[in-house]
């Protein structure tokens, strides 16, 4: 359990002590079980997804991936990411390996890891960190990976998922605020979470 939610709360990613606790999880058997199950969530439900039009589709797996990067902080969601995506590919191969999409998977845990660890997660944070991933991790790096595998040249790419990724955002978000707004309660009472408290007010506002 956490000594002292509140103050933990309201840590974020540029306090040394964010880092220190979030460097401990690594060691924290909880956390590292915690980690296994979000992983094999993952590559359970990365064949699951619901066809939109071609080549647009919704999936489930980033739903658990944000939960699980909420609790055990951004140290130990890239681990949490390579291991999704080297034991997905292994179990669920779709065309050669490469090692870029590995980067990109450990870097939106990362990235979901620093909008939502110990911090009181609303919705503008939910559609900050889905932004966050869908511009940088889908869009930047994934542009560049199928630029360097395929003939187009990047630009073409990164317009053509730039249009996705957009398009797709208002219901990535929606679903993604569903799931953690029905999911986190449940965590703060087991003590995975943080209680979600807002910041105590000035003195000159306190009743």
């Amino acid at each position: 359990m956490f000594k002292s939610p509140e103050a933990l709360t309201l840590a974020s990613p540029f306090s040394p002590g964010y880092w220190r606790v979030a460097a401990k999880e690594v060691k924290n058997l909880r956390m590292l079980t915690l980690a296994a199950i979000v992983v094999a969530l993952r590559i359970a439900l990365g064949g699951l997804r619901i066809p939109l039009g071609d080549n647009l589709n919704i999936f489930f797996g980033y739903l658990i991936n944000g939960l699980g990067s909420a609790i055990y902080g951004p140290v130990m969601a890239l681990l949490s990411g390579f291991a999704s995506d080297i034991l997905g590919y292994f179990i669920h191969p779709n065309g050669p390996f490469f090692p870029g999409y590995v980067l990109s998977t450990m870097m939106g845990s990362f990235l979901y890891a620093l909008f939502f660890y110990r911090a009181r997660i609303t919705l503008l944070r939910v559609a900050l960190a889905k932004l966050s991933v869908n511009l940088l991790v889908n869009v930047g790096l994934g542009a560049m990976w199928s630029a360097i595998q395929f003939s187009k040249g990047y630009y073409y790419y990164l317009a053509k998922s730039l249009v996705k990724n957009i398009g797709m955002l208002p219901v990535e978000v929606l679903l993604l605020w569903l799931f953690l707004k029905a999911a986190v309660p449940v965590c703060v009472r087991s003590g995975l979470l943080p209680r979600q408290a807002r910041s105590a007010p000035p003195p000159d506002q306190r009743g």
